[in-house]
């Protein structure tokens, strides 16, 4: 919904930024095989598209939007290396670990966006943007605890669980409630971000960047209705209530 308010000549571009971001999560969490082989593949498929001609599909709609919008390599990379690091790291131990983490796997889709509309030079504005990519990403980790434990990752700081008396993320109980709550608390921070962001791109491109952070809040909305319960199914906000989040 957040791409209809986009002008029609961004969004083939939004879409190839996009289908690159989950192409690599795909190849971090879901290939069979090598993982690290595949992201090394992937690193030199983005390679190519400064110096030459890539040859994965995705890779390959994505180069016409690198050389329009001159998009640097770095945030392609980071969100590579973040893939990397979910290989050989499978749980953090401070919030500062953690916000490294998103440093990588969240930041970097932002600030191509930022790209897109050529305010990528604007501090102010990456700042934000890095704040709400960032929220986003901790409400997903909110969302998908029992997921990550199969996937033999834990998402929520080792000193915050200790600090709440946590001791197992696989089945409900209060300190685990008290937990989630502190964890969306700071998520529900960070997705402020999103009112700077709104206001300073100004218009109807600025309603669609600040939607993003709307999306985030309306999931932190769907938890606590959901009594912060993670393990019956996973807590998301309904069409009706995204819907409803567009049209304000």
């Amino acid at each position: 919904m957040a791409s209809l308010l986009f002008p029609r000549r961004l969004r083939p571009h939004l879409r190839a930024i996009y289908g690159f971001a989950r192409l690599v999560d795909i190849l971090g969490d879901e290939v069979e095989g090598d993982r690290l082989a595949a992201l090394d593949q992937l690193e030199a498929e983005v390679v190519a598209c400064y110096d030459g001609r890539p040859q994965w599909p995705v890779v390959r709609v994505l180069q016409p939007t690198i050389r329009t919008f001159d998009l640097p390599a770095e945030p392609f990379m980071r969100l590579i290396e973040a893939n990397r690091m979910d290989q050989r790291i499978s749980e953090y131990e401070t919030w500062s670990d953690l916000r490294h983490y998103c440093v990588h796997s969240a930041d970097p889709v932002g600030r191509l966006v930022l790209g897109l509309l050529g305010r990528d030079g604007d501090g102010d504005l990456v700042a934000a943007s890095d704040d709400v990519c960032t929220g986003l990403q901790l409400v997903n980790f909110l969302q998908d605890v029992p997921r990550d434990l199969e996937l033999g990752r834990i998402y929520v700081p080792a000193e915050d669980r200790r600090l709440f008396g946590v001791t197992r993320l696989d089945a409900p109980s209060g300190e685990l409630v008290d937990l989630l709550e502190f964890e969306a608390a700071r998520a529900r921070g960070l997705l402020g971000g999103g009112a700077l962001l709104q206001r300073r791109i100004g218009g109807r491109v600025g309603r669609a960047v600040g939607l993003f952070a709307r999306g985030g809040l309306a999931a932190l909305e769907a938890l606590e209705q959901a009594h912060w319960d993670v393990f019956t199914k996973r807590p998301r906000p309904s069409r009706v209530r995204l819907a409803l989040a567009a049209v304000r």
